[in-house]
C-alpha cells in the first residue's frame, strides 16, 4: 500500500508537503495569536480582536490554538466566548526556536501605503526592528503624521506577525534622523545603495555567526542625496552595497535585502565568496 502524502497547510495558505506514494494527508497548524499577558495559565484577548475571532474566525470553547506573549509560546484552548472577549486556558508551552538572525531595517519615510506594505512583509520575514527614518528627499510632514500612524502599523505587523507563525512581535520605533539612524548598534551595517557598489551578496561574511545583528539603512524615493552619502561615508561601519543594476523601489529593495540575509543565514553550508 502506497504510503500518504503529508500536507501541513498553516492559515489554510501555503502547503508543505511529502509524498508519499499517491495518497495526500493534510495536516493543519494551528492558527498562533498574540495575547497580552499570561497569568496564572490563562489569557484572555478583546476588542476587535476577540470580534475577529468569535464573528470571521468563528472559534468555540474546546478549541485548540497557539498564543503567545511576546515572551513564550503556548499551547492553549479556548474557555468562554462572547462579544469582545474570548478566554483561553493554558495547556503546554511549544518550542519555539531563536532565530539564527536579527535584522533591523532602518528605512526612510516613503508614501504610507508602500511602507505599510513593506512593514507586513518585513514582518513576514522575521524582521526584528523596523525604525523610520527622515531622510531629505522623504515628503514634507510624513515624519509628523508617522507618529500618528504608529498604533495602525503595529496592527499591520501584528497581523502580519500571526499569519507566519512568529513568536515574537518586532519593534517598531519612532521616526528618528539620519544622524540617529548612523549610529544604531548592530554587528555588520549595510546601506543600499542604487550608485555602484559591490553586491551584497558578496560582502556578507564568511562565517555568518548565529543570532549575529544586521541592519539594513534604506533610502527614500529618488535615493539618497550627495550630502547624505557624505554623511554615510563620515559616519564608518556602513557598507554600501547594490542589489543588482535594475533601480527598485524602496519599499522593493527592503524586501530583497531581508530575503537575501535569510537566505545566507540560513544556508547549510553557511559560508559566503566574501567577507567582511
Amino acid at each position: 500500500m502506497d504510503a500518504p502524502r503529508i500536507c501541513f497547510r498553516p492559515y489554510q495558505q501555503r502547503s508543505k508537503c511529502r509524498r508519499f506514494g499517491r495518497r495526500t494527508v493534510i495536516v493543519m497548524a494551528r492558527r498562533r495569536f498574540f495575547v497580552d499577558a499570561v497569568e496564572s495559565g490563562r489569557a484572555r484577548i478583546t476588542g476587535p480582536d476577540a470580534y475577529h475571532l468569535t464573528r470571521v474566525l468563528r472559534v468555540e470553547p474546546g478549541q485548540q490554538f497557539e498564543i503567545s506573549d511576546n515572551r513564550a509560546v503556548y499551547l492553549a484552548e479556548v474557555e468562554s466566548t462572547r462579544q469582545g472577549l474570548v478566554s483561553f486556558s493554558v495547556r503546554a508551552a511549544v518550542p519555539a526556536s531563536e532565530p539564527r538572525v536579527h535584522t533591523a531595517v532602518l528605512a526612510s519615510l516613503i508614501r504610507f501605503e508602500r511602507l505599510e506594505w513593506m512593514i507586513e512583509k518585513a514582518t513576514e520575514l522575521g524582521v526584528a526592528r523596523i525604525v523610520p527614518v527622515q531622510a531629505e528627499r522623504s515628503e514634507k510632514g510624513l515624519e509628523r503624521a508617522a507618529r500618528k500612524r504608529l498604533p495602525r502599523w503595529s496592527r499591520i505587523a501584528r497581523e502580519a506577525s500571526e499569519q507566519s507563525r512568529r513568536a515574537r512581535l518586532p519593534e517598531l520605533h519612532e521616526p528618528v534622523d539620519l544622524a540617529t539612524a548612523l549610529q544604531f548598534e548592530a554587528d555588520y551595517r549595510f546601506v543600499l545603495e542604487e550608485a555602484q557598489a559591490p553586491a551584497f551578496l558578496s560582502v556578507l561574511p564568511a562565517g555568518r555567526p548565529e543570532g549575529a545583528r544586521i541592519a539594513l539603512l534604506v533610502g527614500p524615493e529618488g535615493g539618497w542625496t550627495d550630502r547624505e552619502r557624505e554623511r554615510i561615508a563620515l559616519a564608518g561601519s556602513w557598507r554600501a552595497v547594490s542589489l543588482g543594476r535594475e533601480i527598485l523601489r524602496a519599499e522593493t529593495a527592503a524586501i530583497a535585502a531581508l530575503a537575501i540575509v535569510n537566505a545566507a543565514w540560513e544556508s547549510p553550508s553557511n559560508e559566503s565568496s566574501g567577507s567582511l
